[in-house]
């Protein structure tokens, strides 16, 4: 059964120090983003990645998305980042857009499900821009879900559907719920929307293909 700590300005520091060392010891643990809670873990690490499939169900054939903290962290996520890359992220980061890009060599190939591409975010969310902070390096961002479940907004929706098989649960209140991440793939200088979420077509219609 997980931990579920919850996180106030009192134990902010203490909780991010060990929520990071869980990280980098290879474990993966749930913490709210600015969408809904994630499972956050060290992307390079494949253990870890291996751990994130299990604890959802999720078949390995579904890329795993990845959160920053900055423009320069994802930037190094990316093989040769087109120009539209900058546009969006400086348009739209911090925020619920996801863009998918060809990866860098640094990321591991059962990140990107073997599809040499990876989902990029940089969240709206002062805890989870704390915590890729505090590990040094990006995480994880799936949903803390069940594979075809409902995405959580709250620790105790985490902790009820995949509780049993995590070591720490941050518990940050409740998250924005309502829409994902909108999703745009990007080919280039030519974008189209894979997944619609809280960021609308509208306000992309200027950059899609």
């Amino acid at each position: 059964m997980a931990e579920i700590l919850k996180v106030d300005k009192s134990i902010l520091e203490y909780a991010l120090e060990y929520s990071a060392r869980l990280i980098l010891s290879g474990k993966v643990i749930a913490f709210p983003t600015d969408t809904f809670y994630g499972l956050g873990a060290d992307p390079f690490n494949l253990a870890a990645i291996t751990e994130i499939f299990r604890v959802k169900g999720r078949s390995a054939d579904r890329p795993i998305p990845l959160l920053v903290d900055s423009l320069d962290q994802a930037a190094d996520l990316v093989a040769n980042p087109p120009q539209l890359f900058f546009t969006l992220a400086k348009k739209f980061w911090p925020g619920p857009l996801t863009l998918v890009v060809p990866a860098s060599r640094q990321i591991p190939l059962k990140v990107t499900a073997n599809t040499g591409r990876v989902g990029v975010r940089w969240p709206r969310s002062p805890l989870a821009e704390a915590l890729i902070t505090a590990v040094g390096r990006p995480l994880t961002g799936t949903s803390a879900n069940l594979s075809e479940h409902p995405a959580c907004s709250t620790a105790a929706q985490v902790e009820e559907q995949v509780g049993d098989s995590l070591p720490l649960i941050l518990d940050g209140g409740s998250t924005a719920g309502g829409n994902p991440s909108t999703v745009v793939q990007l080919q280039g200088d030519r974008a189209r929307i894979l997944r619609f979420g809280s960021i609308t077509e509208s306000e992309l219609k200027e950059y899609l293909s």
